[in-house]
């Protein structure tokens, strides 16, 4: 069997020792060199072969799954092995989406760590069977976030879903003011609670809320 290529990312020094360590018994895998950014990666992919990348997701510069999706782009046969502590939904997602090989976790053992390097090497993908079972989760929990915006929408009071559609109109304060028959102090505090409400930043947040949700239907 050829020996496999192995480049490690991680921004800490004592994670790439220990995987060093773990692996330095197995003859066919070669540590070809390390890197401490997505940057360091992609430069030290200029000047080495490279099979597998052993790759953490948070690192400074520029991140783990930010350095895949680049990795892919220009080197499509190189895989990469995600090793992360986090076993959250939004970044597993993400490194699907980034075109990684697999995704193991920084508390798996050696024997899992071999596995799953010997599996992306061969072309098939490999997951810890927590991240396996995170997505799945992930994929049959029942979506709330329509029920979430119905609920946003109920707690705004009249006067704020008027306040609301005169700002989608663009109305100014002063003229919201006049419209209303009510003092720009009241508006401003309007608009203060639907941004609170809404959970948005800006005026931009509130016409893109209100338009995306279709909550004034057209004449």
């Amino acid at each position: 069997m050829p020996k496999i290529n192995i480049l490690l990312a991680d921004d800490h020094k004592i994670v790439r020792d220990g995987i060093i360590s773990l692996l330095s018994d197995e003859k066919e895998f070669n540590i070809v060199a390390e890197a401490e950014n997505g940057i360091q990666v992609l430069n030290i992919l200029k000047q080495e072969r490279i099979d597998i990348i052993i790759m953490d997701i948070s690192m400074p510069e520029m991140n783990g799954i930010e350095c895949t999706k680049k990795i892919k782009q220009i080197y499509p046969e190189i895989h990469v092995l995600i090793l992360s502590m986090y076993n959250e939904e939004q970044y597993i997602n993400e490194v699907f989406k980034s075109g990684a090989s697999g995704y193991i976790l920084k508390n798996s053992g050696k024997e899992e760590l071999i596995k799953a390097i010997k599996t992306i090497f061969s072309g098939k993908p490999y997951y810890s069977p927590e991240v396996t079972q995170t997505y799945i989760q992930s994929l049959v929990k029942p979506d709330n976030k329509k029920s979430d915006i119905e609920n946003v929408i109920n707690e705004l009071s009249s006067r704020e879903i008027e306040v609301l559609e005169l700002i989608v109109n663009e109305f100014s304060n002063q003229e919201i003011a006049e419209k209303l028959s009510i003092s720009i102090r009241t508006v401003d505090a309007h608009r203060r609670n639907l941004l609170n409400k809404i959970g948005v930043k800006n005026t931009a947040g509130l016409v893109k809320f209100a338009i995306s949700n279709n909550i004034f239907k057209e004449d």
